[in-house]
């Protein structure tokens, strides 16, 4: 193909992504929703415009690392503390529900699987997709209703990136158990040790970008350095450790996420990521989207995944934020402001594609499920936040 054919597909790719995207929010809808629409629509699938190539899935790939490496950035490890245990209760309730209640779905469908067979990797996969959790809307509506700060907010936050980490970690470990070269104790192993070599090198990293960051306030130069040390830390994760790209992107941007310019750092990646990386990477998941061999059962299956997907979050966290002795009223807000799904579960999906544990009918599947995750969210969060008597909500 000849190279400049790719200047095209780019061309096109952003127009359309930004223009659906645009239409999304005018719904009410994520931005990231009209972008993975606009690349099912410029598809094989539809129009056949555009046709995925190595360049496209280089480019996609730096667009993932690019957004981990920004949620990274963007954690409060202030609140992350605030919360403490109750949190991280939270979180493993919010993971482990949706995880079996994902992979149950899966096998009842297409039948059980033996441990360590094809299709037990598969349907413990598809559970995996469903431990993210994207607060994006939650935390939109929680503002508009001055409730951002309350105690119930605050929790929904803090479990939502424990959240994140238990899921990237339950990731890289599905994944790492598929290969038939590894066993699961050495990569249990290999996990273990990434995260005692991210403790080290992030200390020493830190310290140094903090010593910068205080000589040089404000300069170019750190986020240059910020972006080298997540590419660096995306290989390493993947090169010697075997643990999948993003989770050392990730990591990454918790390093850095408590240094002075952490926000200058996230801002410079916002405008690298919004003008082309973020609408590669989205629209690339709807030209993986196939439609044309969309069948009745994968659409039943795609019902009830968004039902489970729903349900397992609300129950999960809701229940384990009653144990935590939170009222019902206020553990219901916590289950509904935990189900949201978004950007994670799209990156998790797309990892599944590359390791052969998803195919590309199902992304259909999760882009219902964030579709109406984001639609329903707000919805029932300020019919819930209605029903607060006087002296018996949470705090603002």
């Amino acid at each position: 193909m000849e190279s400049y054919l790719v200047f095209k597909d780019l061309a096109i790719i952003i127009i359309f992504a930004k223009l659906c995207g645009i239409l999304a929010r005018k719904c009410k809808a994520p931005q990231v929703v009209g972008e993975i629409i606009a690349g099912l629509l410029i598809g094989p699938s539809v129009l056949g415009w555009v046709n995925q190539s190595d360049f496209l899935v280089q480019m996609a790939e730096i667009g993932v690392i690019l957004l981990m490496f920004s949620a990274g950035l963007e954690t409060d490890l202030k609140d992350l503390v605030k919360t403490g245990p109750i949190a991280v209760l939270i979180a493993c309730a919010g993971v482990f529900i949706p995880l079996v209640c994902g992979a149950l779905l899966y096998m009842a469908f297409y039948g059980m699987s033996p441990w360590g067979s094809e299709g037990f990797y598969k349907a413990v996969f598809v559970g995996t997709i469903l431990t993210a959790t994207s607060v994006s809307i939650t935390v939109e509506s929680l503002k508009e209703m001055g409730k951002i700060k309350g105690k119930v907010g605050t929790t929904i936050l803090s479990a939502a990136i424990i959240d994140d980490v238990i899921g990237i970690i339950v990731l890289t470990f599905v994944i790492g158990i598929k290969n038939p070269e590894l066993k699961p104790t050495a990569v249990l192993l290999n996990t273990v040790l990434f995260f005692v070599f991210a403790i080290v090198v992030g200390f020493i990293s830190y310290k140094i970008f903090q010593m910068v960051d205080t000589k040089y306030p404000h300069t170019r130069r750190i986020p240059i350095a910020g972006l080298a040390f997540c590419l660096a830390m995306a290989y390493i994760a993947e090169r010697y450790f075997g643990i999948a790209d993003i989770t050392g992107a990730y990591v990454a941007g918790i390093i850095l996420c408590s240094i002075r310019d952490s926000q200058y750092i996230a801002e410079k990646m916002d405008t690298n990521s919004y003008i082309i990386f973020g609408p590669i990477f989205f629209a690339s998941i709807g030209l993986k989207t196939n439609v044309e061999n969309m069948s009745m059962g994968i659409l039943i299956f795609s019902i009830a995944f968004v039902l489970v997907g729903l349900f397992s979050k609300i129950i999960g966290c809701g229940l384990m934020a009653r144990l935590c002795k939170f009222s019902w009223l206020d553990s219901g807000k916590i289950g509904v402001g935990m189900m949201t799904r978004g950007e994670v579960a799209l990156i998790v999906s797309q990892k599944g594609l590359t390791a052969g544990l998803l195919t590309p009918v199902y992304f259909t599947s999760v882009i219902l499920l964030i579709i109406i995750s984001s639609v329903v969210t707000p919805i029932i969060l300020k019919v819930l936040y209605s029903k607060d008597r006087a002296g018996s909500g949470e705090s603002a």
